[in-house]
């Protein structure tokens, strides 16, 4: 696959609200946008979304290394390796690969799998990784089949959250995400369940923000509250297996799971029952769906931009598809957090559920002026 064009364009959306969690403030979403075209004008796009507020590479250092991945003919050579029977992903990983970060990694291999689905007139991943779903060409008939989500609340006051839980629940989420370590944390648990119910389904996120005796007793706190599960409530896999045995409630990785050895690490100490995957976080699809094969898993948003929701609901699809669905929502509906978009044709959100869209590759399709408008 020769590669004729590389664009590298860092943008920014801007949110309704601020989103606010344990570990900081945020009145945007820096991202960077990677686009890479062939010799016959066939366009793949990638993603990278910085993940500064936990200490990863920033915006500046991301467009950098996609630059210079590029510049160095390394891009060209992952490409190259792309067209041998049985490559995945970017191949048999290379020094130059290993050295970038994980949101780097993440946006040129799924643009990479994009632009070989999009030329091969496939779905992305059955086109590019090492998912465990049979390959399929042509148009992908599980297209319509929507991907649940849950609902993402922003912390606040208890009255606020419960308010924003209801506006939520209107538009057909059953399943809600509660950032916790900032405020009230018990009391925002309780006043989302007395307003959605007893059937509704309410998870929470402490973002690492507790240490071991805070989330011992916050989450015996929550226990009488039917909450579904826990992520991250403590820093390290070694304090999640000391929670994990002190609650009833299911623990879930998020960011001290970043590859599979991670997962296998948690496995042997009895740290996480399930993980959170991000695809930014553990550098791209493939890697996700290794995780994937250790722990149970749901596919959570970075607070990506539409690329990058994209290729998150392919992965989730490919989990579904190859029996290691959980049964529990994804948390891939945070565009509708954002005041506004770069895509004309994204996934879509009806009642609660995830809608990718049709055709080849991952089916977005870039507008172009609202990108320029956006660009950083």
């Amino acid at each position: 696959m020769r590669i004729a064009s590389v664009e590298v364009i860092p943008y920014a959306l801007p949110f309704k609200e601020p989103y606010v969690t344990a570990r900081g403030r945020l009145e945007r979403r820096e991202m960077v946008l990677l686009r890479i075209r062939n010799a016959d004008g066939v366009v793949g796009l990638g993603e990278a979304v910085p993940l500064a507020l936990r200490g990863g590479a920033g915006l500046e250092q991301i467009v950098r290394e996609l630059e210079g991945f590029h510049a160095s003919g390394a891009l060209s050579r992952a490409a190259e390796r792309w067209t041998k029977p049985g490559s995945f992903g970017l191949g048999s990983s290379t020094e130059e690969e290993l050295e970038l970060s994980p949101p780097a990694r993440c946006a040129i291999s799924t643009a990479l799998i994009d632009l070989r689905a999009r030329a091969g007139g496939s779905s992305a991943l059955t086109a590019g990784t090492r998912s465990p779903s049979p390959p399929r060409t042509g148009r992908d008939d599980d297209r319509g089949a929507g991907i649940p989500c849950n609902a993402t609340l922003v912390a606040g006051e208890p009255a606020a959250v419960a308010e924003d839980a209801l506006r939520w629940a209107a538009e057909g989420f059953a399943t809600f995400k509660l950032k916790l370590g900032v405020g009230e944390d018990a009391g925002q648990v309780r006043a989302v369940r007395e307003a959605v119910g007893d059937d509704a389904r309410i998870r929470v996120d402490a973002n690492a923000a507790w240490d071991v005796e805070t989330a011992k007793r916050v989450l015996a706190g929550l226990e009488d509250l039917d909450v579904e599960l826990a992520e991250q409530p403590v820093a390290t896999l070694g304090e999640c297996a000391e929670v994990a045995a002190a609650t009833s409630i299911p623990i879930a990785g998020d960011e001290s799971i970043e590859s599979r050895a991670d997962a296998e690490r948690a496995v042997e100490l009895g740290a996480c029952s399930l993980a959170g995957i991000k695809l930014s976080k553990v550098g791209g699809p493939e890697e996700a769906t290794e995780i994937a094969a250790v722990l149970p898993s749901y596919v959570s948003s970075a607070l990506d931009g539409p690329v990058g929701i994209a290729a998150g609901a392919q992965v989730a699809r490919a989990l579904r598809e190859s029996g290691g669905d959980t049964g529990l929502a994804h948390g891939l509906a945070t565009q509708r957090l954002f005041a506004s978009t770069v895509a004309a044709v994204e996934c879509e959100l009806r009642d609660g559920m995830l809608h990718p869209p049709e055709g080849p590759g991952l089916g977005v399709e870039i507008d172009e002026a609202a990108l320029e408008a956006h660009r950083l």
